[in-house]
Order: structure tokens, then sequence, then C-alpha cells
């Protein structure tokens, strides 16, 4: 038993100066940012092209996504002309039934049982250190609600709020995540 524990020791050292000695670099963020040549990041003020939604929507989008990279990057937020740069509009804005309730009463119409709140957003990403990885995508996401237990206006922050966080994670995942 002895024997074994001098040999594990000697073995657990090469297995180690192996790999401190690759050039494996691997982020807890789930990143694939180069820190020794990207720094910064820029987002540009997102227009509301849609025609709806909040009056503050495209200024609310604009913040959170700034947060978004600051809390998940290393990366500083610079006024203009990051490393990386993203800019873009809101372009879509729909409220559209999803399950149709029938009444019982041949006096009243059929009404909505759901209605889904679709946003979308299209973004232009440049990185100025790899060309490559340059985008212009749109991304989209839903959330439903009840209208006959509770109204646009009620939930309409908070949907708005849950979809831009989703939005705001797969423009995460297209750019910097490391997937």
């Amino acid at each position: 038993m002895k024997l074994t524990n001098k040999l594990l020791i000697p073995i657990l050292g090469l297995v180690f100066l192996i790999f401190q000695s690759c050039s494996i670099k691997y982020s807890f963020t789930g990143t694939n940012i180069n820190y020794d040549l990207v720094k910064t990041f820029s987002v540009d003020n997102f227009f509301n092209d849609s025609g709806g939604g909040p009056a503050n929507m495209e200024q609310r989008f604009t913040e959170t996504i700034k947060e978004y990279y600051q809390r998940n990057t290393s990366l500083e937020l610079v006024r203009s002309n990051g490393d990386l740069q993203f800019m873009g509009a809101i372009n879509r804005y729909t409220l559209t039934p999803q399950a149709v309730v029938s009444s019982n009463d041949p006096n009243l119409p059929d009404r909505a049982g759901q209605m889904r709140l679709t946003i979308a957003v299209e973004v232009e990403y440049i990185n100025l250190t790899n060309e490559e990885e340059n985008l212009k995508q749109t991304f989209s996401f839903f959330q439903d609600y009840d209208p006959r237990t509770t109204t646009l206006l009620d939930v309409e922050n908070q949907l708005v709020e849950e979809i831009f966080e989703n939005i705001i994670q797969d423009i995460f995942t297209a750019t910097v995540a490391n997937w």
C-alpha cells in the first residue's frame, strides 16, 4: 500500500504539470472572449421601430443588455467604439390570440382564451478583433397571458421584462458564449 502512495504523488504532479502547460483557456462564465484582445464593449441606443409597446421600451432594452454583459463578462462598457459593438432596433411588438374560447350564448362572440405578446429585436453585432464573428440577426421571444383574468396593462411590464431576458440570453449565446 505504501508503494502505491509513493507512486501516486509523482503521477499526480506530472498530470498537474501537463495540464498547466496546456494553453487551454476555460471561462466559468461560458464565454469565448479572449480578454487579451477584447477589453471593451459598447451598446448604441436601440430604437423602437415596432410601432407598439411601452413608451420607454427601447431604453429598457438598451440598459438591460448593457447590464447583462457587465454582469456576465469582464468587459468594460464604453460609450462608443468598443471592441464589441451592439446596435439595432425593436422591430416587432405584436399581440395575437392563441386559444379561442367559445361563448355558450349565441348573442356573444367567441373570445381569446390566451393572448401572446411577441417581441423581436434586430441586432447588429460587430467584433473588431474578429470580423468572422460579426452578425446581423433578429431575435424574438414571446409570453402568453390570460385576458380573462388580467389585462395587458396589468402584465405588460412583467411580460416585456421576461421576453427581454430571453432575447438577451439568446444574443449573448450567439455573440460571446462558448456553446
